[in-house]
């Protein structure tokens, strides 16, 4: 039986791809106030300012590709159970080819009706700009698929599961800020490996850490190595 490997996925994860970040220096929380583009209150107060934002971040995902950080993760599955869980909300370990991806902060690519976060709808590549007034086919309005500030993180209790069941983890790109992301580590079985790929310090208040200090791709590599010497039936 494959041993499986969780992989727990932040903004770091896809900026070498070119996906801007949120809480880095020059991030998008330097050009925008939360309060404003991520809340319930900002879309209730200006939805068309919302709609743009999200719409721009659409745009810039459909010209941005996989890196190989997340080709590496997902060719991974040839011998692993892979699982990610990613706190960003683009579509790229999918299209790397990862086959188990939970979104904690929802899908750029969907949107749901105002007041319901559980039914979703795939937003078409080809016209991925949101407008004031869509509505889902049974007449409700319909608002970007993001969770926001101050809402329900609805996948957790699937990722709890899901890391209590990790024989390794993985942890790429994410400040271990954001909660309840950053306690997803508590979940993680006594002795099971962790392995943390960031090229800034990140404070987890863990001493069983195996630090790759590198950026996504290179991190990725350098795990992959790592794997086929521990684990060398591979």
């Amino acid at each position: 039986m494959k041993k499986k490997l969780v992989a727990l996925s932040g903004a770091g994860m896809s900026a070498e791809s070119g996906i801007a970040t949120f809480r880095d220096a020059n991030g998008l929380w330097n050009n925008y106030r939360i309060e404003d583009v991520a809340t319930p209150e900002g879309f209730d107060a200006n939805p068309e300012l919302v709609l743009e934002f999200y719409n721009q971040r659409r745009r810039e995902l459909l010209n941005a590709q996989p890196n190989e950080g997340h080709y590496g993760l997902a060719g991974l599955e040839k011998d692993f159970d892979v699982h990610i869980i990613t706190q960003n909300v683009d579509n790229l370990h999918e299209r790397a080819g990862s086959s188990h991806v939970i979104h904690l902060h929802g899908e750029l690519m969907k949107a749901c009706p105002v007041h319901d976060l559980n039914k979703t709808y795939d937003i078409p590549p080809e016209n991925p700009d949101m407008h004031p007034g869509d509505k889902d086919p049974y007449g409700n309005p319909l608002r970007p698929f993001i969770v926001w500030f101050g809402e329900a993180v609805p996948m957790i209790e699937p990722a709890i599961r899901i890391v209590e069941s990790a024989d390794i983890v993985v942890v790429i790109g994410t400040s271990l800020n954001v909660y309840p992301a950053a306690g997803l580590l508590n979940y993680v079985r006594n002795g099971q490996p962790i392995y943390l790929i960031d090229p800034q310090d990140v404070h987890t208040g863990r001493n069983d850490i195996r630090v790759i200090r590198a950026g996504a791709s290179e991190g990725v590599r350098q795990l992959i190595k790592s794997l086929r010497e521990e684990y060398n039936d591979l």
